[in-house]
């Protein structure tokens, strides 16, 4: 289920109220990079994807973290899914599409990080 809020100082951002009191660390429009980290197990992000630029589409209902529930690690904390869009020039160097083609895909608020607006 996706949560559809506004972009971040629209006027109405101030009116939503954060799904289970928890409130979002990226916003629709915000660049993000996706971090670079091998842990040891299964993650659910790609390796291609890895250092990565994108930005944020949406924001997705929270869930638990899944990766930390795989090891037996989560108390309960939620936190928020962004489904996030990559140029595909970006991620495969050679790729032959259109400049506009993106990668959207959902990624896991641990995975992310702020990027400037450069």
């Amino acid at each position: 289920m996706e949560a559809q809020l506004p972009v971040a100082g629209s006027p109405h951002h101030l009116t939503v109220v954060p799904a289970l009191g928890e409130t979002p660390v990226f916003w629709p429009g915000q660049k993000v990079r996706v971090l670079e980290r091998y842990p040891l197990g299964h993650y659910r992000v790609p390796l291609y994807l890895r250092g990565r630029r994108g930005v944020v589409e949406r924001l997705v209902q929270p869930a638990i973290d899944n990766e930390e529930e795989g090891f037996g690690l989560n108390a309960g904390l939620k936190r928020h899914y962004y489904r996030i869009s990559v140029p595909m020039s970006d991620i495969w160097s050679n790729y032959a599409g259109s400049g506009q083609d993106r990668l959207y895909i959902e990624v896991f608020e641990t995975w992310l990080e702020a990027t400037p607006h450069a």
